[in-house]
């Protein structure tokens, strides 16, 4: 097992539930554009989602070439930072239409592409594992 993947695991799974929470009850009374909350819904689930990757992460780490697992980690973390975390900042900045979501919104593609990654990395190392 991998300390740190797990407690990320963890951690980013507690927070999604929190937000997903916040997302269906709180952020309406803010909000009632679609676009918005979809966006913000997406982050939430894509969060989730790589939570879990991580968990399955920390828990394969001694079974399978740790290099690219370690980066696979790496990767997921990054990629909920970026994407996930672009995704909440935005649907903030345009409920409070700030001009600043325009520098905000090329980040999220960016986090995609580590949650992608991470993704390919993970598969790498399945397909190194010796019999």
């Amino acid at each position: 097992m991998h300390k740190k993947f797990l407690v990320a695991g963890a951690f980013f799974g507690a927070l999604g539930v929190a937000l997903g929470a916040f997302g269906a009850h709180g952020l309406q009374r803010l909000t009632q554009d679609e676009k918005i909350l979809h966006s913000f819904q997406t982050g939430v689930q894509y969060q989730i989602y790589h939570a879990l990757a991580l968990l399955f992460v920390g828990l394969i780490y001694d079974k399978l070439p740790a290099k690219q697992l370690r980066w696979a980690g790496t990767c997921f973390i990054t990629g909920i930072l970026l994407f996930s975390g672009s995704l909440f900042l935005l649907t903030f900045l345009k409920i409070n239409e700030s001009g600043i979501s325009k520098i905000v919104g090329p980040v999220t593609p960016v986090g995609g592409l580590f949650l992608i990654v991470g993704w390919l990395l993970l598969l790498i190392s399945f397909l190194r594992k010796k019999q």
